[in-house]
């Protein structure tokens, strides 16, 4: 399965709310009826939906999908753009998704910021900030871009398994020494 541009915006969007088994699952269905935005504009909205379910809300989604390569073709000649400016204007998509898009889609270096990447960030002291556009900003300033494209990977895990919101485990943490634990009320 090819992991160009467009495989990655959609595979994104899909992403949102959804588990990574289901996602795959869900993109390669997809990408089985069309490959690029002007086959999937000439799918109905019903085949669709019918090939990302169980995706969280993929109604929305489904719809989402067909303006999105309707505003490509219309806009941008069917090619999904390398700028993370540009692809902000594609609705329903935002940082997170602009920057995978660009990163994985192109090859250029940037910096995903999820839920993960900001609560650890902020909880480690690398950044002080409130929201995940925040974090990417920071660290962007503060991390060497050599470390960008694994930074999300790693963390993301981390936050998934020991690093959690609430009551983290701390005492299985490999780098507990140097993390600051800022807002961790209890930990395990």
């Amino acid at each position: 399965m090819t992991k160009g541009p467009f495989a990655v915006l959609i595979s994104c969007l899909l992403s949102l709310r959804t588990k990574d088994k289901v996602t795959g699952e869900a993109s390669n269905r997809l990408f089985k009826l069309a490959d690029n935005p002007e086959k999937m504009l000439d799918l109905s909205t019903e085949s669709i939906e019918k090939a990302i379910y169980p995706v969280g809300f993929y109604k929305t989604k489904s719809k989402r999908i067909k303006e999105i390569c309707k505003t490509l073709l219309d806009d941008y000649d069917g090619v999904v753009p390398d700028e993370i400016d540009e692809l902000l204007k594609l609705n329903g998509v935002g940082r997170k998704t602009a920057n995978l898009t660009v990163t994985l889609g192109y090859g250029k270096m940037g910096i995903c910021v999820d839920t993960h990447v900001h609560r650890i960030s902020n909880r480690l002291g690398l950044v002080t900030t409130k929201t995940p556009e925040q974090t990417e900003f920071a660290l962007r300033k503060t991390l060497p871009q050599k470390h960008w494209l694994i930074y999300n990977d790693l963390l993301v895990t981390y936050g998934q398994n020991l690093c959690v919101p609430i009551s983290p485990w701390c005492s299985k943490c490999k780098i507990f020494k140097y993390c600051k634990r800022v807002d961790v009320k209890k930990s395990r």
